[in-house]
């Protein structure tokens, strides 16, 4: 786990947040943006950049799925050394004060900063695996602090990402667009599958982000991302539906969902970040945050069919 430890010493806090360190291939931290204008991309997809706009982001949903892996790690690998505890447990302490900040969200987006949903979501989850770890192993942790922090986030989730008039959990506490990144919600165990909130916020996804089983992310059109174009449907985002789908119970749709993406595979397999409205793929390739969603949905999925629960 000392990796851990040296990606805790490579951020350091700043104003108004923490600074993740993001390095080119060639080992350089400073990743400023720039439009390369003698190129018009991948079958004219303009612009082509370099480096990285988002490098100096804000993008709160990576200490949940950082410490999601720590727990799962700790849990069915090897259990975290004391070091790595400590290293930890200032990052939850960091979170504490910081949950409640607007950020650039899973998405990246250049519109501005937002209460995103997802984000709380994962602020959510980082509290949460954390008291978890402590728990099970006995380990020093602030438990009234943590539990205060994670039990205000969950308040605050189901009253201002929850959106009355269309019965739905949405992107941002400021909005009514839906977003898929909120299939998440039943994935990380912070709403029941079958939660009545939880199945109205997944038909309303079925009716609008969703074509012939495949989920879009966000409406573009409703939603300023600051990014111009269209885009395909998001892989990532069609195994999480699938997942979503099947802990409904809804085991028919998920497995049309899913034997449907099976098909957009390339011949080894490899699926990119999204699909184009012809079936071509789209975006990065390979995805590796695609192919984890893909082998989730369908280990849930098998499991669910091979047990009778259908």
């Amino acid at each position: 786990m000392s990796w851990l430890t040296d990606r805790f010493r490579e951020t350091r806090t700043g104003g108004t947040g923490p600074l993740q360190i993001m390095y080119g291939i060639d080992g350089r931290a400073e990743l400023e943006e720039e439009i390369l204008e003698h190129f018009e991309g991948y079958r004219a997809s303009y612009p082509v950049r370099i480096g990285n706009g988002a490098a100096t982001q804000l993008q709160l949903d990576i200490y949940g799925e950082l410490i999601d892996s720590v727990y799962l790690f700790n849990k069915y690998a090897t259990p975290i050394s004391h070091d790595s505890w400590m290293d930890l447990t200032r990052v939850i302490e960091w979170i504490c004060e910081n949950w409640d900040q607007a950020d650039e969200g899973i998405w990246e987006v250049r519109g501005g900063r937002q209460h995103f949903t997802y984000s709380r979501l994962m602020s959510w989850v980082a509290l949460e695996r954390a008291i978890r770890i402590a728990t099970a192993r006995g380990l020093p942790a602030a438990h009234r602090e943590w539990r205060a922090a994670r039990d205000k986030i969950y308040h605050e989730i189901v009253s201002k990402g929850w959106h009355e008039e269309r019965q739905a959990f949405v992107q941002h506490y400021d909005t009514d667009v839906l977003d898929a990144s909120v299939l998440m919600m039943p994935l990380v165990k912070f709403i029941a599958p079958t939660d009545p909130r939880w199945l109205s916020t997944l038909d309303a996804m079925g009716e609008e982000l969703v074509s012939d089983s495949l989920v879009y992310r966000y409406n573009v059109e409703a939603t300023p991302d600051g990014l111009e174009g269209e885009e395909g449907t998001f892989s990532i985002c069609t195994f999480w539906y699938v997942e979503a789908l099947a802990l409904a119970g809804r085991l028919d749709e998920a497995q049309l969902a899913f034997e449907k993406m099976l098909t957009y595979a390339n011949h080894l397999g490899l699926y990119a970040e999204q699909i184009g409205l012809t079936g071509e793929a789209l975006g990065n390739f390979p995805q590796a945050f695609t192919h984890l969603a893909l082998i989730s949905s369908g280990h849930y999925l098998d499991r669910r069919l091979g047990t009778g629960g259908r």
